[in-house]
């Protein structure tokens, strides 16, 4: 295979910490694969040495500004040049068999694409609740998601990710899934690879992160269900858009 099979796309912002081991951990899976994988780093709005170690260590470094993680993974796609997609977050790693298995579930004709199964890199109680609850929303909905693979094309025919700046991942699967159904083929999970997730915001804030924002922000959420999205909107940019700028602004 010399043309470019797959093209990996991670969006990153400021993630000097972590880009080098989720690249390294992509070509571990290309290697296995044996096919041509293009690593497409996305570096949005990075201040540190991001692009650089990305470029340093074989990915192609592109460039998105915009506050909207589905716009930053969309200008990866557009610059890919692969058949298929794949999309992990820069703190996130892939599993050696990820592209191989992905690339036999597309080429058997039955999948219109896929998410894969999520296992952090540690557990402890509270974690292990995370755990639970995220598999029972997986496997009531079908929508897996952490790591996405698709056909470009397929990208392409549904307009990208969701351009929402929160559960667009969610959104995605669901809009894959539909796609899918017309064209008489199924939205998938992969069986034996997996998505190592990182616990970095959990060893920064403490394992009842997630839980506790919950609790404490159900009024936002709340209102965001009623169409007054403001509160909800800043909660999402202190744990993600800003994440890597300020961590404990998290904490308020």
């Amino acid at each position: 295979m010399n043309e470019i099979v797959f093209s990996v796309i991670i969006p990153a912002h400021n993630e000097e910490k972590y880009v080098v081991r989720c690249i390294n951990s992509v070509k571990r899976s290309a290697r296995y694969f044996g096919g041509k994988v293009e690593i497409i780093v996305v570096c949005n709005r990075c201040t540190d040495r991001t692009a650089e170690l990305a470029a340093s260590n074989g990915a192609r470094v592109v460039y998105n500004g915009e506050r909207c993680i589905a716009a930053v993974r969309n200008a990866g796609i557009k610059a890919a040049h692969g058949r298929y997609i794949m999309t992990i977050d820069c703190d996130n790693r892939m599993t050696k068999g990820t592209v191989r298995e992905a690339y036999d579930m597309l080429r058997s004709g039955k999948y219109i694409g896929g998410g894969a199964p999520i296992v952090f890199e540690r557990y402890s109680f509270p974690l292990v609740l995370n755990d639970l609850i995220c598999e029972l929303g997986f496997r009531s909905t079908g929508l897996y998601c952490g790591i996405f693979w698709a056909e470009k094309a397929v990208f392409d025919a549904i307009g990208g990710f969701a351009d929402k700046r929160a559960m667009e991942d969610i959104e995605t699967a669901r809009r894959l899934k539909r796609y899918g159904k017309v064209h008489g083929r199924k939205y998938g999970c992969l069986k034996h690879s997996f998505l190592i997730n990182s616990t970095r915001k959990y060893d920064d804030l403490g394992d009842w992160l997630y839980l506790k924002l919950m609790f404490t922000n159900a009024g936002a959420m709340i209102k965001a269900a009623l169409g007054d999205g403001r509160e909800y909107d800043m909660l999402i940019d202190r744990l993600f858009y800003d994440y890597n700028d300020s961590p404990k602004e998290v904490r308020k």
